[in-house]
C-alpha cells in the first residue's frame, strides 16, 4: 500500500502520454457531449464557445477549448480528473483560448495523471508561454498543497494530417481542411469499438473533410445560417471583410448536409452557429436547411446536448 505522498512521487514519475487503456474506477458510458455550439470568439449569451467532450472507455477527450469550456465540463457531469487528451483544431481564439487552462483548472481539482495537448505548429511555443504564466500558481499549490506538478504531467504534440494516435483500441485521425487564412486547420476523427465520430473544425466545404467522414456514425458540423449572417454583419464598420471571411472559411448550413450525404455519414450533428446569438433563427430553420441534401439524421445542437454512444 503507497502512502499518499508516495502516489503522488509516482504520478509526477509517470510517462508524459497517459496509456489509453488506463479506466476510471467506475467509468461513464461512452458519450458525446457538446460543450459549447456557439461560433466565433464574441462571448454570446445563447450559447457557450466551441467545444465538444467524448468519454471513451473511461477517459475523457476535449476537442476545441474555447473559454469557459472547464466549467461547461462541470455543468455536464464529466469527470475533469479523467481528462487525458485535448485536441485543438487551429488556433483562433475560439477554439484555443482554455487549451491549457482546462487542464490547469482539472489540476486544481483532482486531476493527477498526464494529459496531452494536441494542435497545430505553434501549439508547443505556446504551452511554454502559457507555463511562464501560470508558474507562480503551479510552484504554489506544489509546496502548499502537495499537488504533482503540473508541468511533468502535461505534454504538447503537434498535429499533421494522418494517424495521430493508435492504443487502447482508439484511433484518432486529422485531415488538413480549408479554413483560410490558417492553413493549419484539422478536423479530426475518433474510431473505437465499432464506433466512430467526426469533429469538422471550422471549414468551408472540402473534399478532404468528406474523405476523412466517410462511413462515419456521426459528423459534428460547423454550419452557417446565411440570411441571419447578412443580419449580424450589417452595422460592422468591417462588414465587406468580415462577409468574405466568413464565406471562404465556413460552411453553410445547406452544403453541411451536402458534405454529410457526400460522406454518407448515419447522422449529422449541427454545431459551431453563426450566428449563435440570434434566437429568430429556430432549430427547425436549421434542420430544414441541412435536411435539404441529408436524408439521414439531423440533430441541432445546444450547449450540453449529450449523445450515447
Amino acid at each position: 500500500m503507497h502512502t499518499r505522498r508516495q502516489m503522488l512521487g509516482l504520478v509526477g514519475g509517470a510517462a508524459i502520454l497517459a496509456p489509453l487503456d488506463r479506466l476510471a474506477a467506475q467509468p461513464l458510458s461512452d458519450q458525446l457531449v457538446l460543450l459549447g455550439t456557439g461560433g466565433g470568439p464574441t462571448p454570446k449569451a445563447l450559447r457557450a464557445a466551441p467545444a465538444m467532450a467524448l468519454m471513451i472507455g473511461g477517459q475523457l477527450h476535449v476537442i476545441d477549448a474555447g473559454n469557459g469550456v472547464a466549467r461547461q465540463a462541470a455543468l455536464a457531469g464529466l469527470p475533469l480528473k479523467s481528462l487525458s487528451n485535448v485536441w485543438i483544431t487551429h488556433l483562433h481564439s475560439d477554439h484555443v483560448a482554455d487549451a491549457f487552462t482546462l487542464p490547469w483548472l482539472a489540476w486544481s481539482g483532482a486531476l493527477t495523471t498526464p494529459v496531452t495537448v494536441h494542435g497545430p505548429k505553434g501549439m508547443a511555443r505556446m504551452a511554454r508561454d502559457w507555463l511562464r504564466f501560470a508558474r507562480v500558481d503551479i510552484d504554489t499549490r506544489v509546496a502548499d498543497e502537495g499537488r504533482p506538478d503540473l508541468r511533468k504531467l502535461l505534454s504538447v504534440r503537434e498535429v499533421q494530417p494522418g494517424v495521430l494516435l493508435e492504443a487502447g483500441g482508439l484511433k484518432v485521425t486529422a485531415a488538413r481542411v480549408e479554413h483560410p487564412p490558417l492553413f493549419d486547420s484539422f478536423a479530426f476523427r475518433f474510431d473505437w469499438a465499432g464506433k466512430s465520430v467526426v469533429w469538422s473544425g471550422d471549414t468551408r466545404p472540402c473534399q478532404a473533410l468528406v474523405d476523412l467522414a466517410r462511413g462515419a456514425d456521426i459528423l459534428v458540423q460547423e454550419v452557417m445560417y446565411l440570411p441571419a449572417m447578412e443580419r449580424l454583419i450589417a452595422a460592422e464598420s468591417n462588414a465587406p471583410t468580415l462577409r468574405a471571411h466568413l464565406l471562404a472559411s465556413h460552411t453553410p448550413v445547406e452544403q453541411a448536409g451536402e458534405l454529410a450525404a457526400a460522406a454518407g455519414v448515419k447522422r449529422l450533428v449541427l454545431t459551431h452557429f453563426v450566428p449563435g446569438g440570434d434566437a429568430s433563427v429556430t432549430d427547425a430553420d436549421w434542420a430544414d436547411a441541412a435536411r435539404k441534401a441529408f436524408a439521414g439524421e439531423v440533430i441541432v445542437g445546444r450547449d450540453l446536448l449529450r449523445l450515447a454512444l
